[in-house]
């Protein structure tokens, strides 16, 4: 439950993250290597598993007991189920590792199972493995993955080198190799024999952030064209009036109202980003008057709008139904945007289960929540980012900023654009209140930062609204739960890390060849 408090700086400051991570995760793998039988590993996994996801997730009961109106126990029983599904993953990863890390005897603990060599990279390997199956099966689910806990920390120079799933990699390496030396200490009581017979966990530790430093210190990404002039939007409308019919009209009001505030050092604003679904209904349900007034407030500012909206398609095999964003300026027509023929648009490809589309056989389960919107159909995998001011910005919607490799597209130069300079993320968190969900998310969007050298916009319409530039630091954030608007200068970058240009394909080839070779050495043993 402790290793589920690791992934956002509430309640434990940032710079502790990595160490609670490290410290329960360490003593996690000291158990498993205790494990008397592949059963007890199994369940140590699935303990720890369910422990971090009870704790980490449990803002899904918000979303949906008081915001979907399901039954406290239904919505009880379902953070529940999730939590138990999710640990499945860990208890596949520690009962891979323990069998993996066994003599033909089956004798467990350190020293009585095999060498650090085999039992460290095992548990590093199967753990990844693990978090990467999560991240990808039944559209995946990659929330808490251990490598956000080390944002701050000194592993994260694994992150332009092999992204999220490296810097996962790097700390279960790390964890795994300090529990083996305390516990050898413990064990024989003189650390320095420990360090003796178990050189290779203190081997693996510091090997890991080398690679950690090395990769952060390296200069990937250069600053690319002139900086821009951004105002984010938070209007912090509770989600009971944001799809109510009667409030939907002062919710727009109250986005137009913010955004046509003068800056306070009188500067104009080239970009305004406003949140998901700002307009909480299909573009062609708002009248030309309607969206008048929207062209009217991009006007006074004098600069572009980016604005959440669902976005109705009518082909001649039936009508497509989207979550996007749009731009929208002083000029534009608003018989345009009636039609959705728009100059500038991103529509959502990865979607949310159960909120925008429904998985095949719960259709019974979404019918005991009360959703607007919903049924979404998905985007295409490479949109073009949008050119304002000189940048390229590339829009992701919700969790979308979770997924880091289907940001890549994005960034890596297009048949008609340079790729990415800027990203920028607008979700609606109000379904989590004041939650966990919120600071969690913003540590993942710091993540794809650290991936990508791209600094990171986020509109959101409770929290959490801020600028993240290209070293993944903070430069401003609102309070969540609050209306107003934030205001930055922001410098666009071009260059791709490593992580950008391949993606997960090293670390997965890596992790791959670990557990094939370490299963040969484990076949091997026991033929002999």
């Amino acid at each position: 439950m402790l290793h589920g408090l690791a992934f956002a700086p509430a309640p434990f400051p940032a710079w502790f993250l990595p160490l609670l991570q490290l410290s329960t995760f360490g003593a996690m793998s000291w158990l498993v290597w205790r494990a008397a039988t592949l059963k007890r590993a199994i369940w140590i996994g699935a303990a720890f598993g369910a422990g971090t996801f009870a704790v980490g997730v449990s803002w899904i009961y918000i979303s949906l007991h008081v915001y979907a109106y399901m039954a406290a126990p239904l919505a009880a029983l379902g953070v529940g189920l999730l939590a138990a599904y999710l640990s499945l993953y860990p208890a596949l990863a520690t009962g891979l590792a323990w069998w993996l890390a066994q003599r033909p005897a089956g004798d467990a603990g350190p020293g009585r199972t095999a060498s650090a060599l085999v039992c460290i990279p095992a548990l590093a390997a199967a753990w990844t493995g693990s978090e990467w199956l999560r991240g990808v099966l039944f559209t995946g689910f990659p929330w808490l993955n251990v490598g956000y806990a080390h944002v701050d920390g000194p592993l994260h120079g694994w992150a332009p080198l092999l992204g999220v799933y490296g810097v996962a990699f790097a700390s279960t390496l790390a964890a795994a190799g300090l529990a083996w030396i305390v516990a050898a200490a413990c064990r024989r009581g003189e650390a320095g024999v420990a360090l003796r017979t178990g050189w290779p966990a203190l081997a693996a530790a510091v090997a890991a952030l080398a690679v950690g430093l090395a990769g952060a210190a390296w200069s990937w990404v250069r600053p690319y064209g002139p900086a821009l002039d951004v105002r984010l939007v938070q209007a912090n409308i509770p989600l009971s009036d944001k799809f109510d019919p009667a409030q939907i009209w002062q919710g727009m009001d109250l986005h137009r109202d913010l955004a046509e505030r003068p800056r306070a050092d009188g500067r104009p604003v080239t970009l305004t980003v406003l949140p998901e679904t700002a307009v909480p209904v299909f573009q062609d349900q708002l009248s030309a008057e309607a969206w008048k007034e929207w062209v009217d407030s991009a006007a006074v500012r004098g600069g572009t709008f980016a604005l959440g909206v669902a976005m109705r398609d009518i082909r001649a095999d039936r009508d497509y139904y989207y979550n996007s964003v749009i731009t929208l300026d002083g000029q534009t027509a608003p018989e345009r945007l009636v039609s959705g023929h728009v100059d500038r648009r991103y529509d959502k490809r990865h979607l949310v289960p159960f909120g925008e589309f429904v998985p095949p056989g719960f259709r019974w389960f979404v019918d005991e929540m009360v959703m607007p919107l919903g049924d979404f159909d998905r985007g295409q995998p490479r949109q073009k980012p949008f050119d304002i001011g000189g940048q390229h910005i590339a829009m992701n919607i919700c969790y979308e900023d979770v997924f880091g490799e289907e940001l890549l597209p994005a960034v890596r130069p297009g048949a008609s654009d340079p790729g990415a300079t800027i990203l920028a993320n607008v979700s609606n968190l109000a379904w989590f209140g004041n939650s966990l969900a919120l600071p969690q998310h913003l540590q993942m969007s710091r993540m794809r930062v650290r991936e990508t050298g791209r600094p990171m916009l986020r509109a959101t319409n409770t929290g959490m609204t801020a600028v993240v530039d290209a070293q993944a630091r903070v430069v401003g954030e609102l309070a969540p739960h609050t209306a107003g608007v934030l205001d930055a200068t922001v410098q666009g970058t071009t260059g791709l890390t490593l992580y950008a240009r391949t993606g997960n394909a090293p670390i997965l080839v890596l992790v791959a060849a670990l557990l094939a070779a370490l299963a040969w050495v484990r076949l091997a043993r026991r033929q002999k």
